[in-house]
């Protein structure tokens, strides 16, 4: 590894990650423990949560917390369920933690996050404020799974088609694959929507 750090490498991955990059990243692109620590000390950096650092100027995003959670949980994590649908700014559910699908073979313990290990497909995830986050259908589908309230689930389909995110087709091919609870409550709003 090279011993002079890059700092418009490590600005190009911070930038895709609203500013924010792990250790990781940056001993990949020459920085040590100690000049990552000299680059906190002098205000370039800001340690944001154990191997996690922010681009110190760097404009805030309201996902904050959400970004630091994907990087804890490595490259491969999604964020998910009432998480993906604050992303969407649909439901009036407010996580009290941070839900995230990761891979089966990844660490399973993180403070104030919930991690899942559901197998998820390529369709299932997209990009969203910077974030991988699982789709509209993917997020109402495993959260009527983890039993939010029917009214809840209701809502959030009414907001996401009313915005335009999904469409009623959409929905229901997704419903079919799936089954479950979901599919329960889509014939009900349906029902309810057309009553």
């Amino acid at each position: 590894m090279d011993n002079k750090p890059d700092y418009d490498q490590l600005y190009n991955i911070a930038e895709n990650q609203a500013g924010y990059f792990t250790a990781s990243q940056a001993r990949g692109v020459g920085f040590s423990w100690d000049r990552l620590s000299k680059n906190v000390k002098s205000g370039r950096f800001t340690r944001a949560a154990h191997g996690v650092y922010r681009l110190t100027h760097f404009p805030y995003t309201p996902y904050q917390d959400l970004f630091v959670a994907w990087l804890r949980t490595g490259p491969d994590s999604v964020i998910s369920h009432d998480s993906a649908l604050s992303v969407y700014d649909i439901t009036d559910v407010l996580p009290h933690e941070i839900h995230i699908i990761i891979p089966r073979t990844a660490s399973r313990r993180r403070k104030g996050i919930r991690l899942h290990t559901n197998q998820l497909e390529a369709g299932d995830i997209i990009n969203r404020e910077g974030l991988p986050i699982t789709t509209i259908a993917r997020s109402l589908a495993d959260v009527s799974a983890a039993g939010l309230a029917a009214e809840q689930v209701k809502l959030g389909i009414r907001q996401a088609i009313q915005k335009g995110l999904v469409t009623m087709k959409m929905l229901w091919d997704y419903a079919e694959r799936r089954g479950g609870r979901f599919k329960k409550l889509l014939v009900e709003f349906q029902k309810e929507d057309e009553g």
